[in-house]
């Protein structure tokens, strides 16, 4: 029996920003310098939406990149203050103020002709200050809002965003006083105050390699997920615990057909006038279960391919249909739809008690 595939539906607020912003800051920021804590990953995403996803696919195809790049900043955050993260950052921070108080110590006899001294002490109050923010949040997400009660830990982050975001308005404000400085200084500096001279420009030289390659590996992620969607969720699939997606079971009870694409004798046999871009066949029933797709509905909305003839499909409870090799690595890493977010473990469960 033969009937016409729904048309696909995006499923999302298509305004919504690719890549939302987390309830928390992440702890990415080594030296607690200016420019560390900014998400180039978001911002990345963002530009690269704007300005051209829209105009290379189709609104389906946008949605799954919105889709999928929310579970990748859901991840990014969860990576970010994961123990072994936190641990480096803090001790990366603390190495930071180490060096500040060691070259603040033995460099008591220069006299710098601008406030050197000073801009390194705020410095020091930055990278302390990020290691409070990130220690607390990490507390925070290891005991659990159910243990602490739920106003607690929203107040608790509450606190800890402002205060975060107030340490990278200053941080920013810091490092280009610091600039000032050390360029009103001139070479003079290197003479006077040598020590407190270059460790600032050690600091402010960190801060801007740290930034350009926090854009540089955004832009790679962003472009990634744009462009080449199976690779990030590869990448995923190799790296996340199988049990936070549907299992296999799961997987294989969901349909699955095959494509074959319909000549122009086929479709005079049918009686379809309009564009077909062919037909999906169940498999395993019978009679066989068809449906009919139209020319921009047979492809795939996660590899942007086309599908082409004997291609297997996966068609999901909500009627929405990809590549099977596409569609099961992304289901291992999360369990719903990635057009509608339609959850397939849950509708399981629902047959199963029924």
């Amino acid at each position: 029996m033969a009937s016409t595939s729904p048309r696909r539906s995006a499923g999302g607020d298509p305004s919504s920003p690719l890549l939302p912003s987390s309830p928390a800051s992440s702890p990415t920021s080594p030296g607690g310098g200016p420019l560390g804590r900014l998400s180039g990953l978001r911002g990345a995403a963002r530009f690269i939406r704007r300005t051209g996803s829209r105009r290379l696919m189709r609104e389906p195809s946008v949605a799954v990149r919105e889709t999928a790049a929310e579970h990748l900043e859901e991840r990014q955050t969860d990576w970010a203050y994961s123990k072994p993260v936190v641990v480096l950052d803090v001790l990366w921070n603390l190495a930071f103020v180490a060096v500040a108080a060691a070259v603040l110590a033995a460099s008591l006899g220069e006299r710098p002709a601008v406030p050197l001294r000073v801009w390194l002490a705020g410095y020091v109050l930055q990278c302390l200050l990020h290691v409070l923010c990130v220690t607390v949040e990490y507390r925070r997400r290891r005991r659990g809002a159910d243990q602490e009660g739920a106003g607690d830990g929203d107040f608790k982050l509450s606190i800890v965003k402002h205060l975060e975001s107030a340490n990278t308005m200053f941080s920013f404000i810091w490092w280009i006083m610091g600039f000032y400085w050390v360029s009103a200084g001139g070479q003079a500096l290197s003479h006077d105050a040598p020590q407190l001279y270059w460790l600032s420009i050690v600091f402010l030289a960190f801060d801007v390699f740290f930034v350009v390659f926090c854009v540089a590996l955004a832009c790679v992620i962003g472009i990634a997920v744009c462009c080449c969607l199976p690779c990030i969720i590869a990448i995923l699939y190799a790296v996340t615990d199988q049990q936070e997606g549907a299992s296999e079971e799961d997987i294989n009870n969901l349909s699955k057909f095959k494509f074959r694409t319909m000549g122009d004798h086929d479709k005079l046999v049918a009686g379809i006038a309009a564009p077909v871009g062919g037909v999906m066949t169940e498999c395993g029933t019978n009679p066989p279960v068809e449906h009919i797709l139209s020319a921009e509905d047979a492809e795939c909305c996660i590899c942007l391919c086309p599908y082409e003839d004997g291609a297997e499909l996966r068609e999901l409870p909500c009627n929405h249909h990809f590549h099977c090799s596409c569609i099961d690595k992304w289901l291992h890493i999360n369990a719903t739809c990635p057009l509608c977010k339609f959850n397939i473990v849950k509708t399981n469960l629902g047959r199963e008690e029924v």
